[in-house]
């Protein structure tokens, strides 16, 4: 069951990897000063949520630590198939799949998986031109990623700062929405792994530990709706607010902390998730 566990805080540290280096980008280097760039209050405030999104995911480094010491097997079965990304033609679902490719992606490279991670750089590719934020995963980037192939930690890291450039160019040219869909979509891939794991081994530390996410949620919610995303990503909205009532109903019954204890949080992740990958 130890190595079990182990595999678990794996899938959900990785699948989230790409979005909490992301968030980590948008703060400034010195955190003890506020920013006097002239910013409105709200982006400081969306910046602030941003950045707290996944205060609880582990460091890049303790999950390369982590990868190192565990005899862990890739399953690519719990991420998004990588045949569809060029189907996805309404803006928003391009952009909460980039997020979740952007998610698979960090887990394909954790695991030194070279043909995976190029397939689901593909997929980042694709997604991104169509978004018109294709600079930030041009030729140079993909040099990087040759040149550093040897070295997950710093091919993780070129994947969050192509991510972090894009965020910027969408802020920078008044889409914010875009960018906080691309945060979702890879938090809910990492939750949709996360509960897939959960059924299949009813274990208490597993269970506890999706139940720690209601705080990252929260952030997520509130960065969201200080985006002002358009009418056809209300879904998302809607479906957050929604998970974040069950993480309340769910948090109050902890004594019992049982498959039963997540069952509606797993039921809407995985509608919600369902409803990201298959809206084209």
């Amino acid at each position: 069951m130890k190595s079990t566990n182990k595999l678990f805080y794996l899938f959900i540290a990785t699948a989230s990897l790409l979005v909490f280096s992301f968030c980590k980008g948008e703060k400034p280097d010195d955190t003890t000063e506020e920013s006097t760039t002239g910013g409105s209050t709200s982006i400081d405030n969306k910046q602030i949520s941003a950045q707290n999104v996944f205060n609880s995911i582990p460091a890049r480094a303790e999950i390369v630590k982590l990868i190192g010491e565990s005899k862990i097997e890739y399953d690519p079965s719990y991420l998004n198939n990588p045949d569809v990304a060029s189907k996805y033609s309404l803006e928003n679902s391009r952009a909460l799949n980039l997020g979740a490719y952007g998610a698979d992606l960090s887990v394909a490279g954790a695991f030194d998986q070279t043909q995976e991670s190029m397939l689901f750089l593909k997929c980042v590719n694709i997604l991104s031109k169509n978004l018109g934020v294709s600079t930030a995963f041009d030729q140079h980037m993909m040099d990087r990623m040759e040149a550093y192939k040897e070295n997950r930690d710093s091919t993780l890291e070129i994947i969050a700062q192509s991510f972090r450039k894009a965020d910027e160019f969408l802020k920078t040219n008044d889409r914010p929405g875009t960018s906080a869909l691309i945060l979702c979509g890879s938090w809910i891939e990492g939750m949709y792994v996360s509960c897939q794991i959960a059924e299949r081994i009813n274990s208490e530390n597993i269970i506890k530990t999706i139940l720690k996410q209601d705080e990252s949620l929260k952030h997520l919610i509130n960065m969201v709706e200080a985006s002002n995303v358009s009418e056809d990503a209300k879904y998302v909205t809607d479906a957050l607010n929604e998970l974040k009532t069950s993480f309340a109903e769910a948090n109050k019954n902890q004594k019992s902390c049982n498959l039963e204890t997540i069952k509606d949080i797993s039921t809407k992740t995985n509608a919600l998730r369902k409803k990201v990958v298959e809206t084209f």
